[in-house]
């Protein structure tokens, strides 16, 4: 009897929306060809992390709230960052912790949710995606995707099967880029220090591309790069597993 097929529902999250929509596409490229069967609800939008961190706690209940809602059901949510999927698995049982109710539906949607990466090597069950990209590259591990979430072998696990690929090691590399959301705007001079350190290190690798799992922390070194004129793309992990070159 052959394999039932995996479903899931694409998380955008609002970075990707707003800014890098074509890391969406790859996620969905590589699912796709992974085998996963996929949906996207028209309706969702930001899942609060944003108003949660800057101590806004009832508007990000009153998000929380709408994504738990448009997302019920039983299957799987996929998204392309460890931050978002922090925030639903992490602090949503954390912001209903005096509201049974939505407490348990909070609790099953914390379940479902999983990082592209995770959700390939760990429930998908692969590691080897066709990919081929050509060339040095280095990794950044996102704080919330390994602090938060404890993703740390999937990310290259899954780039140590793409085709020609020679990954660099980045000294320090689980150290912060210093980006954290508002942290960078409140607190910049902080913010760059941190940065400069991070760039410093991918420079030395000597690989011309940097990879991460979150669009915020790509956003962030890409800026310094750039600034400081250091020839390194930054790319999305879904980026690097749709390539075939």
């Amino acid at each position: 009897m052959p394999q039932k097929k995996l479903k899931a529902s694409i998380f955008i999250t609002c970075l990707v929306d707003q800014f890098f929509p074509q890391v969406g596409e790859a996620m969905v490229q590589v699912l796709r060809r992974a085998g996963v069967e996929l949906d996207f609800p028209q309706a969702q939008t930001c899942c609060g992390q944003p108003a949660f961190n800057a101590g806004f706690r009832r508007q990000a209940r009153d998000l929380a709230r709408r994504f738990i809602s448009i997302f019920d059901g039983d299957s799987y949510i996929v998204a392309p960052s460890g931050s978002c999927v922090a925030m639903v698995k992490v602090y949503y049982p954390e912001l209903f912790e005096d509201e049974p109710d939505i407490l348990e539906r909070a609790r099953h949607l914390s379940s479902r949710v999983h990082e592209f990466s995770e959700f390939l090597v760990r429930v998908v069950g692969v590691d080897d995606v066709g990919a081929s990209f050509p060339g040095p590259v280095t990794y950044h591990p996102s704080c919330h995707l390994l602090r938060e979430l404890g993703v740390k072998s999937e990310p290259k696990a899954l780039m140590s099967k793409v085709r020609g690929i020679e990954v660099r090691e980045l000294k320090d590399e689980t150290q912060c880029c210093g980006f954290g959301g508002s942290f960078s705007i409140k607190y910049p001079d902080i913010s760059g220090a941190i940065l400069q350190s991070k760039i410093d290190n991918i420079r030395n690798s000597g690989a011309s591309v940097v990879v991460s799992s979150d669009s915020g922390c790509l956003m962030h070194i890409a800026g310094g790069l750039s600034r400081h004129k250091v020839p390194v793309r930054a790319m999305h992990l879904a980026e690097l597993l749709a390539s075939q070159e």
